[in-house]
């Protein structure tokens, strides 16, 4: 996805083993992945608006006394913030699954973990069973679902990929059926930059690390379900 005016001036700079500095207004809120009965992950519930004033600064080392905000804990913490990610753009990264009438491409290594592709068979199964205008609307919603961006669903013929439609924000993402904090959910095309200065792809959907955890920093690896047993991220 390409910046657009929406999102002039907003920004997320990733400071050297510190926080993330969000800058140009970018609304932060809480949101909860909700299960049913089966416990699949199958709805995003708001929780709660989160009250900013001017560049605020999120806490990427999962030690602040004060979540989601920074503290300065990574300074007494010893935190190593450094980035590992490829640079390699998504569609690089991503394998491809083609269906008669969508396509599935998958970049496995920014998975969250947030499940939303294990419902009703799993993405990977009903890509190529997809029939009928119901379906195919199901699918892509399913897909939208995935806050990583790991996961997206193209137009077969057209190579069109068919991505929700999400407002510049940032969203702090909780897993409470499984009793975790999950990542930083950037949507939108709000701006990534590196600490080296220089600036991730743009994307629609990415989510980044706040337990301090991941192999694959500034991005979530989904480490946190890990380090919820060692301490509260």
């Amino acid at each position: 996805m390409e910046p657009g005016r929406a999102t002039a001036g907003m920004k997320i700079n990733i400071i050297k083993d510190g926080p993330y500095r969000v800058a140009g207004g970018v609304p932060l809120s809480t949101g909860a992945i909700g299960v049913n009965e089966a416990r699949e992950s199958v709805e995003w519930i708001p929780v709660s608006d989160e009250a900013t004033s001017g560049p605020y600064f999120l806490c990427r080392c999962g030690h602040s006394a004060n979540k989601p905000f920074c503290d300065g804990s990574h300074a007494t913490a010893g935190f190593d913030g450094t980035e590992t990610a490829s640079r390699a753009s998504y569609d690089e990264q991503a394998d491809q699954l083609s269906g008669p009438v969508l396509t599935l491409n998958d970049a496995r290594g920014l998975c969250a973990g947030a499940r939303f592709c294990d419902r009703a068979g799993t993405v990977w199964t009903t890509v190529g069973e997809i029939s009928d205008a119901a379906d195919r609307a199901a699918f892509v919603s399913q897909v939208g679902q995935c806050p990583s961006g790991r996961l997206v669903a193209r137009d077969s013929v057209t190579g069109e990929a068919l991505e929700p439609d999400l407002e510049p924000s940032i969203v702090l993402v909780e897993d409470p059926s499984e009793g975790v904090r999950g990542p930083v959910w950037v949507r939108g095309g709000v701006s990534i930059i590196a600490s080296d200065g220089s600036t991730y792809e743009v994307r629609n959907r990415v989510t980044l690390c706040r337990c301090g955890a991941s192999a694959n920093k500034p991005f979530c690896d989904g480490s946190h379900f890990q380090a919820a047993g060692e301490s509260d991220p």
